[in-house]
């Protein structure tokens, strides 16, 4: 089955002769009259849910040729935690595979067929880390969303970007369905298998705009980065990511949030639901305030309703008599290095204000010429680091180096290497406050 592709255009390459142009920053590129992608070219593949499936499908990836188009479909808000419950590949040669890892304890067979391959994913930091449990990791990687980033295109979620380069209209209704659903369903398998069906085609036309533009080495250096940097850490104190925490002003209250953050996340873990469904963070936040000591005053709290809250009311309510007994209660904030925020720099350290206020226009404008977004020239945070605490000795040098231990690619430390450090060298005066008005008299 193929896609409904006018005659006078092949799968995935459209034809010029009755195509639009569009025009990225001078790069001008014939794209069709939107086609919808309603099936794959090969039609849908069945699932692979055996062992002896899932070696002819390593064995059909391993013979291929070229890069690899991988995606993972996940049960975020349904399922606890991040795993992936379809993965899907396509390469030239071996076609596209849709694989259930839920019958697996691992993916390595895949991994290896896939040794030495690139890969091309769409905003491949959401993907790696649930490929990663099932033991996948690419030797080489191109991120088409990183990638559009970069060449400066207006949107760069997978089907605007398949749109405006390849003018293929890809359907994303399926993108937050509770994929853990077994069987799956027809239609969302064939969403599933769209979302590998052209990112070849994809990465070729991305390469052609970064390469007009001078960015391909730009692109190169930040995958390279992003398989470097493997998985991010486990995050200190999680439960202090609850929705709403900022409320919180007292630390035994704090410490009610803790535990009852702490208990939740356990339940979930083991009924394997994702902990919103449970109680929502909201209701956490409320109860903690409320600080109740019965059953009715914790279901009168805002948020505390449905069959978790009622049946489970006892954990609850252990948790919140757990918190009211501490002796020793948790910070209200952790320790850290990082700045202050910026709206307060001007009060505590003028120069270093000055400082930020004279580099950030300078890498705004440089970021506009080379039509990319400014985070992408250098990320924000290195920036605030570097004007709250410069090196001793402010020279082009030294702020390189600053740059780089921070985490700055080489491409970035060579665009604002020289911006930050003249901008330190020459910082322009902040304007001055306009005075207070007197308060009104007495009466008034």
């Amino acid at each position: 089955m193929t896609p409904n592709i006018p005659d006078n255009t092949t799968a995935g390459v459209p034809a010029a002769d009755t195509a639009p142009h569009i025009t990225v920053e001078g790069f001008d590129s014939p794209v069709p009259e939107i086609v919808e992608l309603a099936a794959p070219r090969d039609g849908v593949p069945l699932v692979i849910e055996t062992q002896s499936g899932l070696e002819r499908c390593a064995a059909a990836i391993a013979a291929g040729t070229g890069p690899a188009g991988v995606d993972a479909e996940r049960a975020s808000g349904f399922r606890y935690g991040q795993r992936a419950f379809l993965v899907q590949i396509r390469r030239e040669g071996a076609g596209t595979w849709l694989i259930d890892p839920e019958p697996f304890g691992n993916l390595d067979i895949i991994n290896d067929a896939l040794r030495g391959v690139e890969w091309i994913l769409h905003a491949a930091s959401q993907d790696l880390p649930c490929l990663s449990e099932l033991g996948m990791w690419p030797d080489k990687l191109f991120d088409t969303e990183l990638a559009a980033r970069l060449a400066g295109l207006p949107r760069v979620g997978l089907a605007a970007v398949i749109e405006q380069l390849l003018g293929f209209g890809l359907a994303k209704e399926h993108s937050a369905a509770d994929w853990s659903t077994r069987p799956l369903p027809e239609p969302w398998l064939r969403y599933a298998a769209l979302d590998v069906e052209v990112l070849t085609e994809l990465r070729e036309e991305l390469i052609e705009l970064l390469e007009a533009d001078g960015k391909l080495e730009y692109a190169e250096q930040e995958f390279a980065a992003i398989l470097a940097a493997g998985l991010a850490p486990a995050r200190v104190d999680p439960w202090r990511k609850t929705s709403g925490l900022h409320q919180i002003r007292d630390r035994r209250q704090l410490a009610a949030v803790r535990e009852l953050w702490l208990e939740r996340d356990s339940l979930a873990q083991k009924r394997d639901v994702a902990p919103g469904r449970l109680i929502p963070d909201s209701a956490l936040v409320a109860a903690a305030k409320a600080m109740p000591s019965t059953v009715p005053q914790l279901l009168g709290t805002k948020g505390f309703h449905g069959r978790a809250a009622q049946r489970e009311a006892p954990r609850w309510l252990r948790c919140i008599a757990a918190a009211r007994d501490l002796n020793e209660l948790p910070p209200l904030h952790l320790p850290t290095n990082a700045p202050p925020p910026p709206r307060v720099w001007a009060d505590r350290d003028p120069a270093a204000a000055a400082r930020l206020s004279t580099a950030r226009p300078l890498l705004q404008a440089r970021a506009e010429e080379l039509n990319l977004p400014l985070e992408n020239l250098l990320t924000p945070d290195y920036l605030r680091r570097v004007a709250w605490r410069p090196p001793a000795d402010v020279s082009e040098d030294a702020i390189a180096a600053e740059l780089r231990a921070l985490g700055a690619r080489d491409w970035q430390v060579e665009l604002a290497a020289p911006l930050i450090s003249d901008a330190f060298l020459h910082p322009q005066p902040l304007p001055a406050k306009e005075p207070k008005a007197d308060a009104a008299p007495a009466g008034q």
